[in-house]
């Protein structure tokens, strides 16, 4: 079965060059978004697994705590063979930590480096990090073009289109960016404002796409579908699709859309046995990353997997709640044994709400 159905209502764009940063030639134009928590090594390694994804990137990492050997932070900036180009995000106000931090990557043999200005949560934004940084004009700008210059590779930089409805600064900066040397720009298109409330503002991120001459913008935001990733194309004019919990509730989807660019049609994604590989195949490799400490590291990913699967609640939260790798392996064999409550085991199985944060922003 294929997704041709869907061409119909959001037909192919005509798609753009292939997307480089600088010299590094990406293999697809569909990327993995950081997503806190999330965009591990583990989760990073099935993905690249499964096929199509252009580049990956990891967890939101504290260019302090990078600098000062954080353990933890050392983990969340571990890579493998297989995955490749891999960029690392990092996040800060202070620009000598920022730029030690972007020659620390690069000596490890990062392919690329993305500064984020896009994080909406108070402790970040409110320390002039994350989205605090559109705030601040010249002292963002100089803060950029000081990493820039800094490493010899490509470095990007995610934001969102401003603070609030009143202050979309995304265009200014997108252009100004480019003149000191950013090698692409990713763009969430909400404001700080919004969290993530209402719906994406795709003419929002076509006025970025238009802002600059030569740099890809990444369109970023809501694409959970083919028919998305048509719409964000099609409408922006964007080089590329950046997808984050779009690809925690389907992992094939960056598979599906390059079989999409390449045919027009695609293959559908992972039935409940599929996901059931994936998920023990990701804790195998957090564990080879973090030994006992995988059960607890995996909780929330297991939720993502089994909700997907359509696993009961009580079975969901007996697999996320195992105190132990046998009682984690006896709870995913209850699992196996009930099946999923919808659907079934080899077909599609029906899709699942994506939740994303709620509540007021400043409370995040």
């Amino acid at each position: 079965m294929s997704g041709t159905d869907l061409t119909y209502q959001y037909p192919r764009p005509s798609f753009p060059p292939p997307v480089s940063y600088g010299a590094l030639r990406l293999p697809s134009r569909y990327l993995l978004s950081p997503l806190a928590g999330f965009t591990n090594l583990s989760f990073r390694r099935v993905v690249r697994q499964i096929g199509g994804v252009g580049l990956a990137t990891t967890d939101l990492i504290s260019a302090a705590a990078l600098v000062h050997l954080n353990e933890k932070t050392e983990r969340l900036i571990e890579t493998h063979a297989e995955d490749s180009p891999f960029a690392v995000q990092i996040f800060g106000h202070d620009a000598q930590q920022m730029i030690d931090a972007a020659q620390m990557l690069t000596e490890r043999g990062v392919d690329t480096i993305d500064i984020n200005m896009g994080c909406p949560v108070q402790r970040v934004a409110g320390q002039g990090a994350g989205a605090g940084m559109m705030c601040n004009r010249d002292g963002t700008l100089s803060l950029v073009q000081r990493v820039v210059e800094a490493v010899r590779i490509p470095v990007t930089v995610k934001m969102r289109l401003g603070w609030d409805d009143k202050q979309l600064t995304a265009p200014q900066f997108a252009r100004e960016f480019e003149q000191i040397g950013v090698a692409a720009i990713a763009i969430h298109g909400r404001t700080r404002a919004q969290g993530f409330s209402g719906v994406v503002n795709l003419e929002g991120i076509r006025k970025v796409v238009e802002a600059v001459e030569r740099v890809p913008v990444i369109g970023n935001g809501d694409v959970r579908t083919i028919a998305d990733a048509s719409r964000m194309l099609t409408t922006t004019g964007c080089a590329g699709v950046s997808i984050g919990r779009g690809a925690l509730a389907n992992p094939w989807i960056f598979r599906q859309l390059s079989q999409w660019e390449e045919t027009g049609s695609w293959d559908p994604p992972g039935g409940f046995d599929d996901r059931l590989d994936l998920l023990t195949r990701q804790f195998g490799y957090l564990e080879d990353q973090w030994g006992d400490r995988a059960l607890t590291r995996f909780r929330k990913m297991a939720h993502w997997y089994l909700k997907s699967m359509r696993v009961p609640a009580t079975l969901r939260q007996a697999v996320q709640m195992a105190p132990t790798r046998e009682a984690f392996y006896r709870a995913l064999q209850d699992v196996v044994e009930a099946g999923p409550t919808t659907g079934h085991r080899t077909g599609i199985l029906p899709d699942m709400h994506i939740p994303v944060p709620a509540g007021p922003v400043d409370h995040w």
